[in-house]
């Protein structure tokens, strides 16, 4: 069997369903930012066992649960509240079967992210593979925000999809959510320049293993000028967005939007050390 892990903070919507795609497990935990909805009252029905830490950032947070809570199993599924593990995905953690003695730390899952209107961005999506299923003692994350994944070990990847649903909650949760990332995406901008950190293109370009290959295109791509603009170019023209119809392209616009945030957000924090 498998541990499961659920970060929720005011899930009081989502969490029901995603419970319910998990409800395979005897095993599930749910990590709560102290929420003040029925988050909590909905996960103690469900059966699940609750812990609760103060959010101060992904990593951190992430990283706390990891190391803290007592899983019953040598693996953990990580998901997120708006998101479901499909039919497909299960019958082929069934297949994979994962136990303490496999060479492999980590499993990459592929994730549909749906539309407000319930279709998939097929295209539009930036990111689509996430290790999300890994043994919690050879997992670790950093950065505050979009956290990236360091596995101690090899990993592979196992078929099926995580479906992941962002509008949920409506437009201007999506916004208001997108507006915190962008203040910590700045902060970590604004940290790398201070620390003078560096990124290769060579291993951004050429990397196999798609975390590395992500953590430094992030770091080359904060770099360039007119990045809200490039960013809708790439997510239009070269992953063809436009093939996602309406729903693509208006998702293409709010990453952008999102991006033209986090050049405001490091422009202010530059302006306040000097």
């Amino acid at each position: 069997m498998i541990s499961i892990l659920i970060l929720t903070k005011n899930e009081e919507q989502d969490l029901p369903g995603c419970l319910a795609s998990v409800s395979w497990s005897d095993d599930i935990h749910v990590f709560d930012s102290f929420s003040d909805d029925q988050t909590v009252a909905i996960a103690q029905d469900a059966g699940a066992t609750i812990t609760q830490r103060v959010f101060d950032n992904w990593s951190a947070h992430q990283n706390w649960g990891l190391a803290n809570i007592k899983f019953k199993y040598p693996w953990v599924l990580y998901i997120d509240a708006d998101e479901r593990v499909s039919e497909s995905l299960l019958n082929a953690i069934k297949v994979l079967k994962p136990n303490a003695d496999s060479e492999f730390v980590a499993y990459e899952l592929r994730r549909r992210d749906f539309a407000w209107n319930g279709k998939w961005l097929k295209h539009a999506q930036m990111s689509p593979f996430y290790l999300r299923l890994f043994r919690p003692d050879k997992m670790r994350y950093e950065r505050l925000v979009n956290p990236v994944s360091i596995p101690d070990g090899p990993t592979d990847k196992v078929d099926g999809f995580l479906d992941h649903y962002p509008f949920s909650k409506g437009f201007k949760f999506w916004i208001q959510r997108h507006l915190s990332y962008a203040d910590m995406e700045a902060l970590t901008r604004v940290k790398d320049l201070e620390n003078g950190a560096a990124f290769s293109l060579r291993k951004a370009l050429l990397s196999k293993d798609f975390t590395e290959k992500r953590y430094h295109q992030k770091g080359l791509f904060y770099k360039l000028p007119g990045r809200p603009l490039i960013k809708w170019f790439y997510m239009v023209v070269v992953r063809r967005a436009f093939l996602d119809g309406s729903a693509g392209l208006t998702y293409a616009t709010l990453q952008s939007i999102y991006e033209y945030f986090i050049v405001l957000k490091s422009k202010e924090l530059l302006r306040q050390k000097k």
